[in-house]
């Protein structure tokens, strides 16, 4: 193997890891502070207004009880409205044959995988009616809700004695109009991305199957429980896990779920992109690219809870995790003025209602790929900022529990205030169900 090929393969590995996302993302960063992004203008004093509306916003729903602060993950939204998920546990525990622990963590990670893949934006106007309750949600949650529904009723499942599980033959019997169906979209009830999310769960069946070391012989993802085991260690009666043996399972588990993107070396990277403003820079192929794994870490951060409060481990170099580059979090950057598109820098085609001043991009568009980087970073600036604010430490308030208390609900409120009639972001994100 020539020293060139060698050298892409070691690219494309360290592309997927965690470590690579805030460094790539620090790279675009730096060059804010110099002004040479392509597409925006930085202004880190505005950095300020942003922490103290997440402070206001913390305050408003936890005082100071700092540590009744949830991480952010995917229970927070099966939960909206009402709880679900302890109930749904409690049920299974009164079963004639309950499962024991194991499963039942098994079983979460089963439901929280599908319902993240499940989780990319829906638009504006589609919602959910949950029979049971009689109440209607919207977008995260009501995608939420919808999932944890389907889930009890076996849509995951080929075992029609095991309705709750994920496995692959159940995922393979999935096509476009039964979510549709299951997820009460119509032309009066319109979902952004059904293809899309109905393509991941397919291809995520094939990865399943083709993964029996993370996934086990009967391919079910709560199986990565058994691998992860045995990447443990222990530390008195504590199991302990690294945050980098969950990612593996993840990143190279579930790579074949990927819409085809960019390789490098043959390797599909996933959710890494090309960033304009690192051309100059780049000495050697690979290093314009900026790798983002939103979904990758979204179901991190979504799975860790499970194995944390039901089997009780612990999960070493969460320090690692980032902030989720999407929507909500990067919206709430640009409707305070810390980042402004550079006036012109958009073509007007991108308009499709010039009146309301909002762009519509791709995923792949270098405006996005600079707007996501720089989400990145700022989250980590801006949950520094909060601490400093509340003189808390990042053990008495973590980026997770910023996430969720501050700055993806800033994001949508302040997004709510702005546009009142759609509550969408400033700039609108073309979503084929696979990325955000």
């Amino acid at each position: 193997m020539a020293d060139s090929d060698l050298s892409l393969q070691q690219t494309a590995a360290y592309l997927r890891t965690l470590p690579a996302i805030r460094e790539r993302c620090g790279r675009v960063h730096a060059l804010a502070t110099e002004g040479k992004l392509e597409y925006f203008e930085y202004d880190p004093a505005k950095e300020e207004d942003v922490a103290a509306f997440c402070i206001d916003i913390i305050k408003r729903d936890f005082g100071t009880n700092y540590t009744s602060i949830p991480p952010h993950g995917r229970w927070r939204h099966l939960d909206a409205g009402r709880p679900r998920v302890e109930p749904l546990i409690a049920k299974w525990k009164a079963a004639a044959s309950p499962p024991d622990t194991k499963e039942t963590c098994k079983r979460l990670i089963d439901l929280f995988l599908v319902s993240v893949l499940l989780d990319a934006g829906a638009g504006n106007t589609w919602t959910y009616h949950e029979k049971e309750s009689g109440q209607n949600f919207m977008r995260s949650e009501g995608l939420g809700v919808a999932s944890i529904n389907m889930f009890e009723e076996g849509f995951f499942s080929g075992d029609s004695a095991n309705p709750y599980q994920v496995d692959a033959e159940g995922l393979a019997r999935i096509t476009p109009e039964r979510t549709a169906a299951a997820m009460q979209v119509s032309e009066s009830n319109p979902m952004v991305g059904i293809e899309g999310r109905t393509s991941l769960l397919q291809n995520l069946s094939s990865a399943l199957k083709a993964n029996p070391t993370f996934f086990g012989p009967d391919a079910r993802p709560g199986n990565m429980l058994d691998f992860l085991e045995s990447e443990s260690t222990t530390s008195g009666p504590t199991r302990v896990m690294h945050i980098f043996s969950l990612w593996k399972v993840l990143i190279e588990g579930l790579a074949p779920i990927w819409p085809a993107r960019l390789t490098l070396a043959g390797v599909p990277l996933g959710d890494v992109w090309p960033c304009n403003a690192l051309q100059p820079a780049a000495r050697a192929e690979g290093d314009a690219l900026v790798p983002f794994h939103k979904l990758t870490g979204w179901i991190t951060y979504s799975l860790v809870e499970p194995i944390e409060t039901v089997l009780g481990w612990s999960v070493e170099g969460r320090e690692h995790m980032t902030g989720l580059p999407e929507y909500r979090n990067g919206g709430l950057l640009v409707d305070f003025g810390v980042l402004k598109l550079r006036p012109g820098a958009i073509p007007a085609s991108f308009y499709p209602d010039p009146s309301s001043g909002i762009p519509k991009l791709p995923p792949s568009h270098p405006a996005v790929v600079e707007w996501r980087a720089m989400t990145v970073i700022e989250l980590d600036r801006i949950a520094d900022t909060i601490r400093r604010k509340l003189g808390l430490t990042a053990q008495q308030l973590s980026l997770a529990q910023v996430l969720e208390s501050a700055t993806w609900k800033g994001g949508r409120e302040i997004a709510k205030q702005k546009r009142p009639a759609t509550g969408g972001p400033p700039i609108d994100i073309q979503s084929d169900g696979t990325v955000f």
